[in-house]
């Protein structure tokens, strides 16, 4: 088996490195964020541990461009113990997460769990009433009609169907979608939800994507009994 560890810091890789050969696997290393997502994505593996602070490009944007065409199990290292990341990070697409520093044999224990998951998933299907989204390929419809999304666009949408029934605020949605910090002062997330309804709301009798005042927005299937 094939395990790519994407780690800047020299030692931690080789540590890593060294541990996983000596348990059997083939092992491949990145020292930042770009060289592992070419590594990845032209590659195949069979578990990718990824570090989140990373130069270049952080572990998040990693797997965040990676799940658009792999669905390889990514187990991410950080140093941060905090909930936000964690969400953030099995948010963005990874499978699990480990938090330095940590003891090798949880590490190994791990990958192996990963790695007897099997076969990359050719898809997922996420579904809110007659919506459907394949994660993987990217694709999206409603009704049986393809919709044609932005990446951007699409990332809103996987976000709000992955927590569906959730309100999410601005600020929850800036941060995962855009990567940044929410200012009051701007509208991107209205701008990008009202264009996000003309396509995916605006043509059917039901609507999905609702706004809860004073809150943030939500994708449900309402009872409209």
């Amino acid at each position: 088996m094939r395990i790519l560890v994407i780690e800047d810091e020299p030692k931690t890789a080789a540590y890593l490195k060294k541990g996983l050969e000596e348990s059997g696997y083939a092992v491949d290393v990145a020292n930042d964020g770009p060289q592992g997502l070419i590594l990845a994505q032209e590659e195949e593996y069979d578990v990718i541990v990824l570090d989140v602070m990373l130069p270049g490009m952080d572990g998040w944007t990693v797997v965040k461009t990676l799940r658009s065409t792999r669905a390889t199990p990514v187990l991410f290292l950080t140093a941060r113990d905090d909930i936000d990341d964690r969400v953030r990070g099995l948010e963005l697409g990874a499978d699990d997460y480990l938090v330095k520093p940590f003891a090798f044999v949880e590490l190994l224990a791990r990958v192996r769990t990963l790695a007897r998951r099997g076969p990359p998933r050719e898809s997922e299907l996420v579904k809110v009433g007659d919506l459907e989204m394949d994660v993987y390929r990217r694709r999206v419809k409603r009704g049986g009609t393809r919709i044609d999304l932005t990446p951007r666009e699409f990332s809103l949408l996987q976000l709000l169907a992955r927590r569906q029934g959730e309100v999410l605020s601005r600020t929850q949605i800036a941060s995962y979608v855009w990567d940044m910090n929410f200012d009051s002062d701007t509208n991107v997330v209205e701008v990008a939800i009202r264009r996000l309804r003309t396509k995916i709301d605006d043509n059917f009798p039901i609507k999905l994507i609702h706004t809860v005042r004073g809150v943030g927005y939500v994708l449900e299937l309402k009872d409209t009994a």
